[in-house]
C-alpha cells in the first residue's frame, strides 16, 4: 500500500509517495550526511580550534565532507581534516554531535546537509596542503570560533568542547 508523506524540507503540499513505514526515501531535496572534524589543540593560550573558509562562499567553517566507503564516519572526517586543514592527529571515534546546515553552490540548487562532528587532536601540521590554495586557516579560541561559524548547532558544539 502506498502513502504520502512530507518530502524534507517540502515547501506547502509538497508530496512525495513512500512504499511502506520506515522506508527511506531519497529525493532532489534530501538531507545528504556528513562528516566534519573539530582540530584543536592546547596552544599558547589554552585550547584552540582550527577553522578553515568554505572554498565558494569563503564562510569559516569545519574541514568536512560526504561519508566514504570503506571508512569509518571519524576516518572520513579526519581525511577531509588532512585535505582541506593540512592536519593529522587523533580522531575521537564517538561524534561530538549534530548540525544541520543549507550548503549552498553557485551551480546548484541548495541542499540541506546534516553533519557529525568528530574532534582531531591536532599532531602534524603540514606547510603545504591539497587544498591550501582554496581556504585559508586559522587557530583561534574556541569563543572565537564559535563566533565565527554561520552555524548555531556548530557554534554550540565549539563552545561546548573541552579538553
Amino acid at each position: 500500500m502506498r502513502r504520502r508523506i512530507p518530502a524534507t524540507g517540502a515547501r506547502n503540499g509538497e508530496w512525495i509517495a513512500g512504499l511502506m513505514a520506515g522506508d527511506v526515501i531519497r529525493t532532489e531535496r534530501a538531507e545528504r550526511r556528513q562528516v566534519a572534524a573539530l582540530p584543536w589543540r592546547h596552544g599558547p593560550q589554552g585550547l584552540e580550534i582550527l577553522l578553515v573558509t568554505s572554498r565558494e562562499t569563503r564562510r569559516w567553517v569545519t574541514p568536512k565532507g560526504g561519508r566514504m566507503p570503506g571508512l569509518t564516519d571519524a576516518e572520513a572526517a579526519a581525511v577531509e581534516a588532512l585535505e582541506e586543514a593540512g592536519v593529522e592527529g587523533r580522531i575521537d571515534a564517538t561524534p561530538l554531535g549534530v548540525f544541520r546546515y543549507l550548503k549552498v553552490l553557485k551551480r546548484r540548487a541548495p541542499r540541506w546537509c546534516v553533519v557529525s562532528v568528530y574532534a582531531l587532536e591536532v599532531e602534524t601540521i603540514h606547510a603545504a596542503w591539497q587544498e591550501q590554495g582554496q581556504r585559508d586557516r586559522v587557530w583561534m579560541s574556541p569563543e572565537q570560533a564559535a563566533a565565527c561559524v554561520s552555524e548555531a548547532d556548530l557554534a554550540e558544539i565549539i563552545r561546548d568542547f573541552h579538553r
